[in-house]
């Protein structure tokens, strides 16, 4: 089996309905990342210093050394960032949900404790702010084990929800397998929660986000000044609440760090957010767990079969009659490399057209002489295919008047004789009138012409089974 793992569908266009609570038009998230104490640190055993996201230019590792001024940046996060950010939020009387990593809460007790007292969410941000993309799969598990046995003793409960961020491709696996959190947040693929199949784990998932991120202060391209920062989460706000007002409800999240935005001249740009939003109804400003209650409450996962999950044998009996009496266009179909976007009516018919079209022009003419002629003998001995009954049905081709009955008997000799296989046509896209002069006008069409026309029907055909399968 040849199988694509990254799904590029996700919801499509048919997303669930949030379904908000008090019928909000927008879900807005504040994460803080509590981070402080965590970084990489020759203190902490660390090869080096830390060179991720300070206001440090051109930062770099130093091995083996302390980096004073690098320590001193996130020391600021600890010490006035998280302070000036705590007297906004609670303020404002929005909750965070904080990211944090079990070694810098460790170190940070009294902030901990503001953080509880505020009756904000202390999700997991790991054991430590370390890259955990070349950590061994036993290694990180063991990571991610001492980091909620950690959570757990400074905070006094287990973490509910986790986000490492610099994360492997296990990660997202490993924390899953625990069955410990309500939500994961290792991915950025999405407006809305989701739900991800672990083996027979189901995990939900809360996209987090890297845009709308103070991180951008420290990157390039990236803010400049607050007010870059504050227009750019007051034009992201003002379309999802539109969105929101079509009933398209969504969720935005806000990524936040204690030495970045809690910095006076940074800072600005999020009062100024903040009070935009709280001039609009129906906003929601939840905690993160929040979410994830109400969406496992409101939107509870029930698995299904899934076309790219199956085997050859499962694939061909589920599809294999979709293109008429052509199993071998399925059996081919599987062999593709199929991944979630294919677990869909589009998807599987392009997996099954892509082999149709691929297939030589004689196979593509036994396709197309596997179709019944239009109200002819097979309909009327009651011979037809389900499908095909249904598809003729439709068109009112099943009661014909005896004169209508002898019209199309002619035309469908006139029109095999003529292009040597059956007139096709997507009845449910026709009328029996509309049908009658599709005959007449096609019937004097080149046979190239034709032979496309007809295998473009066929596809089209499949197109309408294939939506009526997964409805």
């Amino acid at each position: 089996m040849k199988r694509y793992a990254r799904n590029m569908l996700g919801y499509g266009q048919n997303a669930p309905h949030a379904a908000w609570p008090n019928q909000a038009k927008v879900a807005v998230q504040f994460v803080l990342n509590y981070e402080e104490g965590g970084e990489n640190c020759v203190l902490h055993g660390d090869a080096a210093s830390e060179a991720f996201l300070s206001d440090i230019p051109g930062a770099a590792p130093w091995p083996d050394k302390r980096h004073w001024n690098m320590e001193s940046i996130y020391e600021y996060g600890a010490r006035a960032g998280f302070w000036r950010l705590h007297r906004l939020f609670t303020e404002a009387d929005i909750p965070l949900t904080i990211y944090g990593v079990a070694t810098a809460l460790a170190r940070s007790p009294e902030q901990v404790q503001a953080m509880k007292d505020a009756n904000w969410e202390i999700a997991s941000h790991g054991l430590k702010w370390v890259d955990h993309k070349d950590m061994p799969e036993s290694e990180e598990r063991q990571a991610i084990a001492e980091a909620i046995r950690l959570h757990t003793e400074v905070v006094g409960t287990a973490p509910r929800g986790w986000y490492t961020g610099r994360c492997s491709e296990n990660t997202v696996r490993l924390v899953g397998e625990t069955r410990q959190f309500d939500y994961i947040s290792d991915t950025y693929d999405d407006d809305l929660p989701y739900w991800l199949e672990l083996g027979d784990h189901d995990q939900l998932i809360i996209p987090y986000t890297l845009e709308a991120n103070d991180m951008r202060f420290a990157t390039a391209p990236g803010w400049v000044t607050g007010e870059d920062f504050g227009q750019y989460l007051i034009d992201a706000f003002d379309t999802l609440y539109a969105e929101g007002q079509t009933g398209r409800a969504a969720m935005m999240s806000v990524g936040l760090h204690c030495r970045l935005i809690g910095r006076p001249g940074k800072i600005a740009g999020l009062k100024r957010f903040i009070q935009h939003l709280q001039n609009h109804p129906d906003v929601w400003c939840p905690r993160r767990l929040e979410i994830a209650e109400h969406w496992a409450t409101i939107h509870p996962h029930s698995r299904t079969e899934r076309p790219s999950a199956m085997s050859r044998e499962r694939f061909v009996e589920a599809y294999g009659a979709i293109f008429e009496h052509s199993p071998w266009i399925a059996e081919r179909a599987w062999a593709l490399e199929l991944g979630p976007a294919h677990d869909c009516a589009a998807g599987v018919h392009n997996a099954l057209c892509r082999v149709f079209r691929s297939a030589t022009a004689k196979e593509r003419l036994g396709v197309l002489n596997a179709h019944p002629d239009l109200a002819g003998k097979l309909a009327a001995a009651g011979e037809l295919t389900e499908e095909s009954t249904s598809e003729q049905a439709s068109a009112g081709l099943d009661y014909l008047s005896a004169e209508e009955r002898k019209l199309f008997t002619r035309l469908n000799s006139d029109y095999v004789a003529k292009h040597g296989f059956p007139f096709i046509i997507a009845v449910r896209d026709h009328t029996k009138a509309t049908i009658l002069e599709a005959f007449n006008t096609r019937i004097n069409n080149a046979n190239e012409r034709e032979f496309s026309e007809a295998c473009r029907q066929v596809e089209r055909i499949a197109q309408f089974r294939l939506q009526d399968h997964f409805a």
